[in-house]
C-alpha cells in the first residue's frame, strides 16, 4: 500500500512538472460551474429575448440568436461546434379534405401531411377486414384489398402498425374510424398516434368518424377521397459540440433544449437547462483529461415535439448509436417554488412503468447521491414523453436527469422538504410571458447546476462500476 501512495504521487508530480493538465474530477468540475457564470448565461439569453418579440420560439429570429451565442461560447472554448439542420412539420396550407360516399361529402381528417392523395382525389372502393383492427396479416384472412382502401378501426396498434399491414394487403389507402383526430388524439386509444407517425405514413390515411363509416357500410361503389392540405415545413437546428479527448466510442451526452415558447422568453424553460449544459462545457474544456469523451447537445423545436433530439438520433448509423454510453438531460432547474427531482431511472415512482434501458436507476442514483451531499434530498419525477430523454429511451440509451418541476403543483409533504408553497406551481410562470431572469431561484439554479457537472465528471471517467451502464458490447441501441 506505502509502495502504491509513492507511486501516486510520482505519477502526480511527474504530471505537475510536465504541465499535463490533471484528470478531471467531479468533485472540482461540480465547484468550477459557479452560480455567477451560469446565471450570466441566463442573462445573455433574456437579452436574446428582449430583442425579439420576447421570446426565443424555434423557427424565430430569437432561436437563431441563440443557436449563435451557444456556438459562439463553445467556438471561444475550443470545441469544433457543429449546427446540423433538420426539417419540421409546422402547419398546412390550401385543401379541404373530404370523403365522398354516394355523392354526400363527410369530413376527413388527413392523417399526414406528408401524403396526400393524386390532383381531383383518390377513388376506390372500401374493404374491411374481417378482423375490424387491422393489425396483422392474419385480421384480413383470405380477403384481398389489392387497388382498394381499406377501412380499419382505432383499436389493438397504432396507425402506423395498420399502414403497414394494410400496405403489404396492397391497400391503395387507409380510413381509420375514430373519433379522435391527429389534431386533438386525447380522445384516442393509447399509443394509436405514436410520436413523429406522420413521418412513418406512405399511404393516404383519413380519420373519419362512425357516421362517415356508417355511410361507407350502405355502399360498396367507389368512393373519393381527397386528401389535399399541403405541408409545411421549418428549418431548424441543433448545437452539438464534443471533447477532442476521450473514448469516441464510450460517448456521456448531456443535453438541454434550446428553443422556448412563443409565449415567453423561456428563461426558466429552459434557458436554465442550457446554461447548465454551456458552463459545463466551458469549465470541462475541449481537451480535458478524461477517459470518455464528452458530448454537449443544444436542441432545437423540443416544444414542438421533441423534433431535435429525435432528428439527430435518426440521423446517426447503427455504430453512432452504439457509441453513446447515456445521456443527460437538463430541463427547468430553475423555478421559483423549486423541488428536486431526478428523474425516474429506477422506476419506483411510476404507476404503470415502461421500460427503461438498462444503467438509467444507476444514473439516477449518481444524481441523487450528489443532490444529498449539496444538502437537498432528491425526490423522483416519474418517466413521461415530452421532453428530451424520451427518444434516447426509445432508442434503448440509459437515461437520467434533473429538474425542479414546472406546471406541477408542490405538495404539503414537498413543502416540509423543500420549503415554498404548498398547492402552487413549482414554476408558476411556466409558458408564460412572466418566465423572465427576475423569476429564477438562484440557489436552485445553482445546486442543479453544479449536480449537472458532477454527473459528467463521473461517467466522464468511468461508465462501469455499481452506478455504471452497459459496456460498448452489450449496448442494443436502435433508431427510435
Amino acid at each position: 500500500m506505502v509502495a502504491l501512495v509513492a507511486l501516486v504521487a510520482v505519477v502526480l508530480l511527474v504530471a505537475a512538472c510536465s504541465g499535463a493538465p490533471a484528470p478531471v474530477a467531479p468533485a472540482e468540475l461540480a465547484d468550477s460551474v459557479g452560480i455567477d457564470a451560469v446565471y450570466g448565461h441566463l442573462a445573455e439569453l433574456q437579452d436574446i429575448a428582449d430583442e425579439h418579440d420576447g421570446n426565443r420560439a424555434d423557427g424565430s429570429p430569437g432561436f437563431q440568436s441563440s443557436v449563435d451565442y451557444v456556438a459562439n461560447t463553445l467556438r471561444e472554448q475550443g470545441f469544433d461546434v457543429e449546427t446540423p439542420e433538420f426539417q419540421r412539420l409546422s402547419g398546412a396550407v390550401g385543401g379541404d379534405p373530404a370523403l365522398t360516399v354516394s355523392g354526400r361529402t363527410h369530413r376527413v381528417t388527413q392523417a399526414s401531411l406528408l401524403v396526400t392523395t393524386p390532383p381531383g382525389g383518390l377513388r376506390a372502393i372500401t374493404l374491411r377486414p374481417p378482423r375490424f383492427a387491422g393489425c396483422s396479416d392474419a385480421d384480413y384472412g383470405a380477403m384481398t384489398v389489392k387497388g382498394a382502401i381499406t377501412v380499419v378501426d382505432d383499436t389493438g396498434c397504432s396507425i402506423v402498425d395498420k399502414q403497414n399491414v394494410a400496405l403489404a394487403q396492397g391497400a391503395v389507402g387507409m380510413l381509420v374510424v375514430s373519433e379522435a383526430s391527429p389534431a386533438q388524439p386525447t380522445g384516442a386509444p393509447a399509443g394509436l398516434f405514436p410520436p413523429s407517425y406522420y413521418r412513418q405514413l406512405t399511404l393516404p390515411v383519413g380519420i373519419i368518424a362512425t357516421e362517415a363509416d356508417a355511410a361507407l357500410r350502405r355502399t360498396t361503389a367507389p368512393v373519393r377521397l381527397e386528401l389535399d392540405n399541403e405541408p409545411v415545413m421549418t428549418t431548424s437546428r441543433n448545437v452539438i459540440a464534443q471533447t477532442k479527448t476521450g473514448d469516441p466510442s464510450n460517448v456521456v451526452m448531456v443535453g438541454a433544449h434550446l428553443d422556448s415558447v412563443r409565449s415567453g422568453p423561456g428563461i426558466n424553460d429552459n434557458g436554465s437547462g442550457v446554461a447548465a449544459v454551456l458552463e459545463t462545457a466551458t469549465q470541462l474544456g475541449a481537451r480535458p483529461q478524461i477517459s470518455n469523451a464528452v458530448r454537449f447537445a443544444f436542441w432545437g423545436a423540443e416544444e414542438i415535439g421533441l423534433e431535435g433530439s429525435r432528428n439527430y438520433l435518426r440521423s446517426l448509423d447503427e455504430g453512432q448509436l452504439a457509441d453513446i454510453a447515456l445521456y443527460l438531460n437538463v430541463d427547468v432547474i430553475g423555478s421559483p417554488n423549486a423541488g428536486y427531482f431526478t428523474d425516474d431511472g429506477d422506476e419506483s415512482a411510476q404507476t404503470a412503468p415502461r421500460p427503461v434501458p438498462p444503467g438509467s436507476a444507476g444514473i439516477e442514483r449518481t444524481l441523487a447521491a450528489q443532490l444529498n451531499t449539496a444538502g437537498v434530498r432528491p425526490a423522483d419525477i416519474p418517466l413521461g414523453r415530452t421532453t428530451d430523454y424520451a427518444p434516447f429511451m426509445v432508442a434503448g440509451i440509459p437515461i437520467g436527469g434533473v429538474t425542479t418541476g414546472s406546471s406541477q403543483r408542490k405538495t404539503e409533504v414537498q413543502q416540509r422538504l423543500w420549503g415554498g408553497q404548498a398547492g402552487v406551481a413549482f414554476d408558476p410562470n411556466y409558458h408564460t410571458p412572466r418566465d423572465t431572469l427576475d423569476n429564477i431561484d438562484r440557489d436552485a439554479l445553482a445546486v442543479m447546476a453544479s449536480t449537472v457537472a458532477f454527473a459528467v465528471g463521473v461517467y466522464a471517467q468511468q461508465i462501469g462500476g455499481v452506478n455504471g451502464v452497459p459496456a460498448r458490447d452489450q449496448r442494443d441501441h436502435r433508431t427510435p
